[in-house]
């Protein structure tokens, strides 16, 4: 990688950057600061992309909610968690939610915990109990629900 860029040549290969998958402005800053380009640059170069809409912070979170779902199968716990990390507001945290349907998300839930309780080999009821719900929080879904569940499924 060269050393120097210009402002112009920052901002074409930012832009093959923020085009080939949705940037929060925190990727998009790191991006340039390894680039070596210092605050006032970055500042310019964040404005041009925001104004050429290759940067926008909304539907960088919606689809990071939708996808993160959807393909992970996180549940909203972490999604909220990793959009805070990447310093997304509260505001299109909120927003990025409304992206999950309720009945989409209850669903996937069900599914996912029956397929998952099916695949613990364990004897002792409470080590499975654990290694259960260990892992449906470190997915990102919520105490109540997981709790629920683990109740409903050894009962069944």
């Amino acid at each position: 990688m060269k050393d120097f860029f210009t402002i112009k040549q920052a901002t074409q290969k930012l832009e093959h950057y923020c085009a080939y998958q949705d940037r929060c402005h925190e990727e998009v800053v790191q991006k340039l600061r390894t680039m070596k380009m210092d605050a006032d640059e970055i500042d310019t170069i964040i404005v041009q992309l925001i104004a050429d809409n290759f940067l926008n912070e909304e539907r960088f979170a919606c689809t990071y909610a939708r996808g993160k779902h959807r393909i992970k199968h996180w549940g909203k716990i972490r999604i909220v968690n990793e959009l805070k990390f990447r310093k997304i507001s509260a505001t299109l945290i909120k927003i990025a939610l409304k992206e999950i349907n309720d009945i989409e998300y209850f669903e996937m839930f069900d599914e996912l915990t029956e397929k998952h309780w099916q695949t613990i080999v364990e004897k002792n009821v409470l080590k499975k109990r654990k290694k259960f719900c260990d892992y449906f929080l470190r997915k990102g879904w919520e105490n109540n629900l997981i709790y629920q569940k683990v109740k409903e499924l050894e009962n069944a």
